[in-house]
This record gives structure tokens, C-alpha cells and sequence, in this order.
């Protein structure tokens, strides 16, 4: 198939597929009159490619899962070098939600310090004091 049924095919744009090759991710064989040419393979490569682009992965992440199904196998996480991508995926999101965790629990404790205030409010009482840093006039 041409570049443009694939594009069409894999839901994403000629552009994309250009670029893909030109990373390497996206093997270039061409015809003899030079058209770009491709096959299943090369479609279930790009399913494999957006699939972890979908999940978070940046596009260099998703190398070793391409390589892994070049190589013949029948998923592109079947290789440990795409386990090792997950593995290191999971530390970060593992990061990620720690960090998130703390901003959550500091968030919560101003609501309840905010709503403790506004409920012993006194008119001309002093202005409540926003600890999040950050201007409260």
C-alpha cells in the first residue's frame, strides 16, 4: 500500500508517517518509480507506536516495542528491552502520583483551615491567610 492508504489505515496523517521514517521507526522502501511503499506489518508497527503514544509514552519510548515486533515477534512487549520501557514508565507514573498525592493532601488541609475560617469569620475580622503562596487581595 502508498503512504496515504497507510495514513488513512493507521488514523494518522502522511506528515506523521514521513517522520517516522525519518527517525527510523518507519522502515522506507520504495518502488522502483520511488513511491514509498508498505505492507501489514508496517500498520501493525503504527498501531503499536500510537497504542503507547495513547498510554503516555513519547515516541522514542515506544523504539524498543517497534524493534521487538520487527524482529519477528508476535507483540512488541515480548522483548526485555520493551519490559525495561515498562518498567521505567511505571517508576515515573509511580513519581508522578506520589507528587500528585502531596499536592492533594496539602490542597485539602487549606480547604479545611479555609473552611474553619470562613465559619468563625467575624465582620472586620482579620483577612484569612492563604499559605498556598500567592496574592490574596
Amino acid at each position: 500500500m502508498r503512504i496515504g492508504e497507510l495514513a488513512a489505515r493507521a488514523g494518522t496523517t502522511t506528515r506523521t508517517l514521513r517522520y517516522y521514517e525519518s527517525r527510523g521507526l518507519l522502515p522506507a522502501r520504495r518502488t522502483g518509480n520511488g513511491y514509498r511503499t508498505y505492507d501489514e506489518s508496517d500498520l501493525r508497527l503504527l498501531r503499536q507506536i500510537r497504542t503507547l503514544q495513547d498510554f503516555g509514552f513519547d515516541l522514542e519510548e515506544t523504539r524498543p516495542f517497534v524493534e521487538c515486533l520487527r524482529a519477528g515477534h508476535p507483540e512488541g512487549d515480548s522483548c526485555p528491552a520493551s519490559l525495561a520501557v515498562y518498567r521505567r514508565k511505571l517508576d515515573e507514573l509511580d513519581a508522578l502520583i506520589g507528587q500528585l498525592t502531596g499536592v492533594r493532601d496539602t490542597v485539602a488541609r487549606q480547604l479545611a483551615r479555609a473552611e474553619l475560617a470562613a465559619e468563625a469569620e467575624v465582620p472586620g475580622g482579620p483577612e484569612p491567610i492563604c499559605e498556598l503562596g500567592g496574592d490574596t487581595t
